[in-house]
This record gives C-alpha cells, structure tokens and sequence, in this order.
C-alpha cells in the first residue's frame, strides 16, 4: 500500500469506472499520453478516445479504453470525465468487429464533411476497443 496516492473518481455517464486512491493515471491525449501522479499541477485537460490507465494504491494496474471528455487535477483530486469506459473484459469482441466494418462500410459512403467525420470517430471508437482488448487479452 502506497502513501503517494490521490484521490481519483473515473466516471462515464453510464457508471463509476473507478473511485479511490491511485498512484499514477495515465489519459490519452490528441497529442500522446499524460501522467497523473500526486501533487500534480491543478488543471483541466481534455481527454481523447483511447487506452487510460492507473495504478491503485496497492500497485495493480487497472486498463481501460475511454472516450472523449477531460479530466480536471485541484489539490490532489482527480476526475476523469467521459462519454465512455470500458476495461478489456467487458469488451464483446465481436460487436467492436462489427461496429468496425459498420463504420468502414458507412465512411465510404458517406457524403458530407459531417457524416464523414462522424464515421471516422465510430472507426476510431472501435479501433481502440479491439486494440485494448487484445492487448489485455484475459
């Protein structure tokens, strides 16, 4: 059990993914990944879709995939939210597969800039989904 925790609340707006104490949060950002860790500077982040992880206070990592949504850091409290959470083994493989070509299929058909960028994020969505849970394959 570790003293250089903070408190972290990872909600979507479906469940609580995760609340306690943590070690370490990692979020996927547009531009790579942050690190959360205690006394971290106080500020909100914007979070995009992709693999988060954190480490409890009794060192075990715990992965999920998250969606697009931010995080704000105020005196050693941490929230994570987010449209969506998932930890790898509650992923249906087979319903991220078909939502993958559902989105290819729909992407090149599609006929607006709008409808266009809207399949690109369900792509992505489900790209993140199937990496995830190969990566952690339980």
């Amino acid at each position: 059990m570790s003293t250089n925790t903070f408190f972290l609340q990872v909600i979507a707006t479906d469940k609580v993914f995760f609340k306690g104490m943590c070690q370490k949060l990692i979020i996927p950002l547009l531009d790579g990944e942050k690190a959360v860790l205690l006394h971290h500077e106080d500020m909100v982040i914007a979070v995009t879709m992709g693999e988060m992880r954190l480490m409890d206070d009794n060192d075990q990592w715990i992965h999920g995939v998250v969606g697009e949504g931010f995080v704000q850091i105020v005196n050693n409290r941490v929230t994570l939210l987010v449209d969506t959470a998932e930890r790898p083994e509650d992923i249906d493989e087979r319903r991220a597969q078909e939502a993958r070509e559902r989105a290819e299929e729909q992407l090149r058909q599609s006929k607006s800039i709008q409808e266009h960028s809207h399949f690109e994020a369900s792509l992505a969505r489900s790209l993140a989904r199937l990496r995830l849970k190969h990566k952690y394959e339980i």
